[in-house]
């Protein structure tokens, strides 16, 4: 593939799409009304319990004022006998009946449609790649300041089981800390402060910081004296700082004594360069809006412009708009490309068939999900919609291009936490409330997400050579979704449109 244009279609996690998710919303809807109707139903039986026992209490205070009197009227005898014989069977007959019928066989029908734990370790690990990835605390995620929901006690506490169970320490500190700090502050909650820091005070020493492990489980030995593992990391805790403090001490001295020479940091070791930094840094930078600036030089050489390809019958009275986004790979973006009942029907015809996306294991030669690319996708065929067929042929008329060796429309949906982390599409949009762009962490560029635009460039160089200049990633959704249809179009059959260069870099 030596050709990438990129449709944005809309907005609205995970590992679920934008339509189940969806559908769960409805399914959560649905169950609410039951257990509405589950509790009017057992209000109507109270309230009946309610009046019979009323009217009882009535009746027999009165009687048992003058039990002989009462009963020496034929008919409050009658009335006995028929009460405890007859009418206290009925009601024990309605205490005993089971209002929830209706309710938990509508949750047993509505649980198959249910997340797993899967599902749910999935939209919790979205939530701390957001949190990397966009560098939000978790006081701002917490109080709504993301913007919107809240977290509870409870939800904080689940993150930091999520994260614990990976292994990720770090994330169960902050997300611990975070349940404790709520606490303290007085939020009523079934999680008890000791639960959270039995957590906390082993996520700090797995991190080697065995003075806040101490104190965290101090605190909870006040709380809990009894607490067996708690009694046993604080001797572990209390020996091994001994003797980091001892081996601290040793180093000093022999420091003092001139048999160890200092170590200063080298110059490169205390600050690394941007140019230097792993890729998945640069690549979240760009995410934030940091990173590589483009100069004023080279930004005055981008331009917007109405654009006919040449004089195409197509485009010739109605001209698209064409705006240059990077020069260096050449990067365009084609405005108002795609209607909205076009956008509406794309997606009304993948949405049965999305399917979280894959990627091509080298190792095994097998398609396979991954972690760095968390999505859900579709392919739809020119022959089976007539839109499908003409944003194809817009394409060719576009680009110039011959599409029929092009791969058939993908149609992919990123939801809250979707991402798809540097690749390339050699050898391989929607607008979005927050997060969601496309980057190119070689050389800075940051594409961002705007409904009804198709983004271009080329993957290939003219001389067949593959442009590394190209690899790009999919900045995780923060808050949203994003839709985006992709055509790769194949070198082959681009012979005539785009002929090959002499040199590499032609």
């Amino acid at each position: 593939v030596n050709l990438s244009l990129s449709l944005l279609l809309s907005s609205l996690s995970l590992s679920l799409s934008s339509r189940q998710m969806t559908d769960l919303l409805f399914t959560e809807k649905d169950l609410v009304t039951s257990l509405k109707d589950y509790i009017q139903a057992e209000e109507r039986k109270l309230e009946q319990v309610k009046q019979w026992a009323e009217k009882l209490d009535s009746l027999t205070s009165i009687a048992t004022q003058d039990p002989e009197g009462f009963l020496g009227h034929p008919v409050n005898a009658f009335k006995l006998m028929k009460r405890l014989n007859t009418e206290w069977g009925d009601l024990e007959n309605l205490v005993l009946k089971d209002m929830s019928d209706g309710f938990i066989s509508n949750l047993t029908i509505q649980r198959q449609h249910f997340p797993s734990d899967e599902d749910q370790t999935g939209a919790a690990k979205a939530l701390l790649r957001l949190q990397d990835t966009y560098q939000l605390d978790t006081q701002s995620i917490s109080t709504g300041d993301l913007p919107g929901c809240t977290l509870t006690v409870e939800d904080c506490f689940e993150l930091g089981r999520i994260a614990y169970s990976e292994s990720d320490y770090r994330h169960t500190e902050v997300w611990m800390a975070q349940a404790l700090k709520q606490l303290d502050e007085g939020e009523e909650s079934s999680v008890e402060p000791v639960m959270v820091l039995d957590y906390l005070s082993y996520s700090v020493y797995q991190q080697g910081e065995l003075e806040r492990a101490l104190d965290f489980t101090r605190r909870l030995l006040e709380l809990d004296p009894e607490h067996q593992r708690a009694n046993g990391n604080l001797k572990y805790f209390e020996y091994q700082l001994a003797k980091q403090r001892k081996a601290g001490e040793d180093l000093r001295y022999r420091r003092s004594e001139g048999a160890e020479p200092e170590r200063e940091e080298s110059e490169g070791r205390k600050g690394v360069k941007k140019d230097n930094l792993p890729e998945k840094k640069k690549y979240e930078q760009l995410c934030r809006g940091e990173g590589i600036k483009m100069t004023p030089r080279r930004q005055s050489r981008l331009f917007c412009r109405y654009y006919d390809n040449n004089q195409h019958p197509r485009y010739l009275l109605g001209p698209v708009k064409q705006e240059d986004e990077w020069d260096r790979p050449y990067i365009i973006r084609y405005h108002d490309i795609i209607s909205e009942w076009e956008i509406e029907k794309v997606k009304e015809l993948a949405k049965p068939r999305l399917r979280r996306a894959t990627v091509h294991d080298p190792q095994t030669g097998q398609l396979t999900t991954a972690q760095y690319r968390v999505s859900k996708s579709a392919w739809l065929t020119a022959n089976e919609h007539s839109v499908v067929d003409h944003i194809n042929q817009r394409i060719e008329d576009l680009t110039g291009l011959d599409v029929q060796t092009a791969e058939e429309l993908q149609v992919a949906n990123y939801g809250v936490g979707g991402q798809y982390e540097p690749h390339f599409d050699f050898g391989r949009m929607s607008d979005v409330a927050a997060g969601g762009a496309t980057v190119f962490p070689e050389v800075g560029a940051v594409v961002r997400p705007i409904k009804g635009t198709a983004v271009f460039w080329y993957n290939l160089l003219p001389s067949g050579e593959g442009d590394y200049s190209t690899r790009h990633a999919a900045c995780p959704v923060l808050v949203g979704n994003k839709w985006v249809s992709n055509k790769w179009i194949h070198e082959h059959g681009q012979e005539f449109r785009r002929r090959c260069g002499l040199h590499e870099m032609d």
